[in-house]
């Protein structure tokens, strides 16, 4: 048996058609639909339950505070073209990865470490000026890792700095309604920290970024998202219990990350992440603009768990 929530989500019904391994096509058109929800997850009002209370806030960065999907696909081609990053399976010119690819890799890999690991062990490990040779043991193959992120990390922070780098629609609004609400507020990356603090203070300013409640990077957990550590940490460090945190994220591997940690989650997605299976997220935006803070605190409301 099932329980039902109306909510009012406007998710994508599109498709990726894939052409071939650098290639897709993507046809977006917007809906409305009603969801249904599993009874033994989540209900609607039962006497034997308890609502939550939204006590704390939690935004990721990438994709949800700005778009920056593009932004880091230019900083790691710029990397593997500074190191001449060649891979056997295609070797006649640096590695580039396409928007296409990146949309993909991205979406299925977190963090910038693996996305790298992943590839070449996919495609073969490459020579660069780093290494003339391909990496054979597996400390050279970290060091060589680690020297494109360093890279990487820096030229990312060249860009934001740039100052042509804008927040998404309705997040600072939302920021600024929590805090004035009473309720913590807390950002949670899979990014570096490093070139999380410069998207933040570039972004969302120094006055919002220091009066957050937490932060967490990267860097502060072993494993990345999906697995639910970094938001496990988060609700830890804010004292408050996960039902009673609302997470906001752009992608399925934060979702999923999000209510491993036992947390609700609402989307917004992105033009790369519109095609994914959002099913267990309460709700669905395109972007932030028309959500007010009230409309997350009843949404959450509406969300009941079962004892």
């Amino acid at each position: 048996m099932a329980s039902s929530i109306n909510l009012l989500i406007s998710p994508p019904n599109s498709q990726y058609l894939f052409c071939s391994r650098n290639s897709l096509s993507f046809s977006p058109s917007i809906t409305t639909f009603r969801r249904t929800l599993p009874s033994k997850s989540l209900s609607i009002s039962a006497s034997s339950s308890s609502t939550r209370a939204l006590e704390a806030l939690i935004f990721d960065c990438d994709g949800v505070i700005l778009e920056s999907e593009h932004l880091h696909r230019q900083a790691y081609n710029d990397a593997f073209s500074h190191f001449n990053v060649r891979c056997p399976s295609d070797d006649d010119e640096p590695l580039n990865w396409s928007l296409e690819f990146y949309d993909v890799l991205q979406n299925q890999i977190g963090g910038g470490k693996p996305k790298m690991r992943w590839y070449f062990k996919e495609h073969g490990w490459p020579t660069s000026t780093i290494f003339q040779h391909s990496p054979e043991d597996d400390n050279d193959r970290a060091k060589l890792i680690d020297t494109l992120q360093d890279w990487k990390t820096e030229r990312y922070k060249e860009i934001i700095k740039s100052g042509t780098v804008k927040p998404r629609p309705g997040v600072l609004r939302l920021m600024d309604e929590a805090k004035a609400a009473g309720k913590m507020l807390a950002v949670c990356s899979a990014a570096t920290k490093s070139s999380v603090v410069l998207c933040l203070e570039n972004l969302i300013g120094l006055d919002r970024f220091h009066g957050l409640d937490c932060f967490l990077a990267g860097d502060d957990v072993i494993e990345k998202k999906p697995d639910p550590s970094i938001y496990i940490t988060a609700a830890k460090k804010l004292g408050v219990s996960e039902s009673n945190c609302l997470v906001v994220e752009d992608s399925v591997i934060g979702l999923q990350a999000a209510t491993g940690a036992g947390m609700s989650c609402v989307i917004t997605y992105t033009s790369s992440t519109a095609d994914q299976d959002f099913k267990e997220a309460i709700a669905i935006y395109p972007d932030l603009s028309a959500v007010r803070f009230n409309d997350l605190e009843s949404l959450l409301q509406d969300v009941v768990v079962a004892k």
